[in-house]
């Protein structure tokens, strides 16, 4: 009976110390375990670089414009304006471009029946246009305007031009006006539109009123030489031109806004003249 129990004492002794020993088999298995992820066991030495902080974030430039934020769109680049058109030129020719396409295009009508008086007295203030009835005639109304370094008459309310200097549109040569009965032809007063050019194109048509403001309209007249006014006569575009090429554009543009203030119309040679030389214009 006593050799029973004690046998069965040391078989339980065994027991408990195999048990134990598989336990201290099993912890030394974690440990190596747990030193294979962590990269050493427990007291092991840290490296001191895991423990530096992180570097600081690159300084920027202050002068340096900021760059787009995340997720912005890209920026249009920067185009400089266009430069603004240059100045046109006379606003007179600018007007007759779009004037001309509009004048009606016909044969000229006979001269029959024309005369200076149906366009009313001649250089009369008794108008409608610019400069009408200032108390001034028409002539001494265009020789102010087109004239420099002028005198007038005392007591005429300065309308009567004496003297002056006359640039000659039409040649460009000086001339020095005096009045007087052997000199003032020096410088005549021409009609831009003659105005027996106007009778075969249109103005029978007209009233006498509107006659005779055509015939002192300070935009069909000019002072010029006198030898140009009578080497002009009642030619047009297609059959006289300045000699002085530098003012053909100013006298066709005037031309073209001279009828069709007044309702005329041009020949088809007249036209084409009158196109040509608005080609050519500034």
């Amino acid at each position: 009976m006593a050799s029973r129990t004690s046998r069965a004492t040391r078989t339980t002794r065994v027991t408990v110390v195999s048990v134990m020993a598989v336990l201290v088999l099993a912890g030394l298995g974690r440990c190596a375990d747990l030193e294979q992820v962590t990269g050493g066991g427990v007291g092991m030495p840290v490296s001191s670089s895991s423990l530096a902080p992180p570097p600081p974030p690159p300084v920027s430039d202050p002068a340096a414009p900021p760059g787009p934020e995340p997720g912005a769109p890209e920026p249009i680049p920067f185009e400089p304006a266009p430069p603004e058109a240059a100045p046109s030129g006379d606003p007179l020719v600018a007007s007759a471009r779009m004037a001309l396409p509009q004048l009606e295009i016909k044969g000229r009508a006979p001269k029959t029946g024309y005369d200076r008086a149906l366009f009313g007295q001649a250089w009369s203030d008794d108008v409608s246009v610019e400069f009408g009835r200032n108390g001034c005639d028409t002539r001494n109304d265009i020789l102010r305007r087109d004239l420099q370094d002028i005198t007038v008459r005392p007591g005429t309310r300065d309308c009567v031009v004496l003297t002056g200097v006359l640039y000659g549109p039409y040649t460009g040569e000086r001339i020095e006006f005096v009045r007087g009965q052997d000199t003032s032809s020096a410088v005549q007063i021409d009609h831009v539109v003659a105005l027996s050019d106007a009778w075969q194109k249109g103005a029978q048509q007209l009233t006498l009123e509107q006659r005779r403001d055509l015939a002192n309209d300070p935009l069909n007249l000019l002072a010029v030489a006198g030898h140009a006014n009578q080497s002009k006569g009642d030619g047009d575009a297609a059959t006289w031109l300045p000699p002085r090429r530098e003012f053909r554009c100013p006298m066709i543009a005037r031309q073209i806004l001279v009828k069709e203030r007044y309702g005329l119309w041009v020949t088809h040679a007249e036209h084409e003249a009158m196109e040509r030389v608005l080609a050519g214009c500034p």
